[in-house]
């Protein structure tokens, strides 16, 4: 049976809560860059203005599910100052070490909180969210535990979800496999990026997900190159 046909579970390295050092920070690194080459930020931004097109107010209460360094929430946070957007941003990561990251990423935007939360956790912060965001998180758990993690999205979020991950293709998985091989300097990424998009989805996949998750309102588009924007709407 070909290894693209159903999604793998095999763990990554990154999937140690316990992870940390100059790996982890060299491992960041090259996801911020292989998310500005490959196009993966615009897949964020262009959601973000979607759901905040479709609910405008005068401020936005936005968490990063999965926050990492953060280097998304930069991406965000400036795409909401030139659009003069006003956005509370929550970067949440469940790993201590990323976070602490993560502040030092981020300690020039006085407009983001730091929390170590569980995206499980039925009550995710202290005070309700209108937008959840995640870039490249998704892909790191089951069905079953992605359809909770939904039901918590929705349960957590005013105005809704923007996914962006990846589509599970053997163009992607060899492409990934031979730049990581070439270019990385991170054993992590060059482990943990081919599983990646093995662990990734297929659209009816993410369909099946969406609905027993309970959202009614939603929409999946694919976007150059091999990366799924999934909005959730209430």
């Amino acid at each position: 049976m070909s290894k693209f046909k159903k999604r793998s579970f095999e763990r990554e390295q990154m999937d140690d809560l316990n992870c940390g050092g100059q790996e982890l920070v060299q491992t960041l690194k090259e996801l911020k860059t292989i998310n500005h080459l490959l196009g993966g930020n615009q897949v964020s931004t262009d959601g973000l203005e979607q759901l905040i097109g479709s609910y405008p107010q005068p401020h936005y209460q936005i968490a990063d599910i999965g926050c990492g360094q953060g280097d998304m929430i930069k991406v965000m946070a400036r795409w909401a100052e030139k659009n003069r957007i006003h956005v509370t941003f929550h970067a949440i990561d469940a790993n201590p070490n990323i976070i602490a990251l993560a502040k030092k990423n981020l300690e020039e935007y006085p407009n983001v909180e730091f929390h170590v939360a569980d995206v499980f956790d039925t009550n995710l912060l202290d005070r309700p969210l209108d937008i959840i965001t995640c870039t490249l998180f998704t892909h790191h758990f089951t069905d079953t535990e992605l359809i909770t993690m939904l039901k918590n999205f929705k349960a957590n979020t005013q105005l809704g979800f923007v996914i962006n991950d990846l589509h599970r293709h053997p163009l992607a998985y060899y492409s990934i496999k031979l730049l990581t091989k070439l270019f990385s300097k991170s054993p992590m990424v060059k482990n943990d990026g081919p599983i990646s998009v093995l662990r990734s989805f297929k659209e009816k996949e993410l369909e099946e997900i969406l609905n027993l998750s309970g959202w009614e309102r939603y929409s999946i588009k694919w976007n150059w190159a091999f990366r799924w924007q999934v909005l959730g709407l209430h």
